[in-house]
């Protein structure tokens, strides 16, 4: 039988056993699909439903720090729609466990007629009503 740490949580050594489940790997890439489609179609209630409904939750962006739910979706209800398409070059994906991820990726975007590179993570946990992001990081390159 396994034992939780003192602080409440599995010791690392479990996790570390049950890095990239392959079932929970597939769960992160489809919900990572449904994001990037509401990204580029800027679907803010989607968008929004995805973050962790916390005042923790927390998104960098380029030009913005969003600490709590209510700024990231207040963000997301006045970004312009303009322009949000972007090509992905990669993709990974790490899965702790089966309620723990991190999703990370570089894009390219055309913004005022020349390309553009970022990056993107995010902290994925799952939680009783299902997996949300805890934290999201987005900068673009100089």
């Amino acid at each position: 039988m396994k034992t939780k740490t003192p602080q409440g949580g599995w010791p690392i050594s479990d996790l570390a056993g049950n890095v990239n489940d392959p079932e929970v790997v597939a769960e992160l890439q489809r919900l990572y699909a449904q994001y990037e489609a509401a990204l580029v179609a800027n679907h803010v209630e989607t968008l929004t439903r995805m973050f962790w409904a916390s005042p923790q939750a927390i998104r960098f962006g380029p030009t913005e720090n969003l600490y709590g739910i209510a700024e990231i979706a207040a963000f997301r209800k006045g970004r312009s729609p303009a322009n949000l398409a972007r090509t992905i070059l990669r993709l990974d994906i790490v899965t702790f466990g089966r309620d723990c991820g991190s999703i990370t990726l570089e894009f390219e975007r055309t913004i005022d007629g020349r390309t553009v590179f970022g990056r993107q993570s995010q902290v994925w946990i799952r939680l009783p009503e299902g997996w949300r992001i805890a934290a999201a990081h987005v900068s673009l390159l100089p």
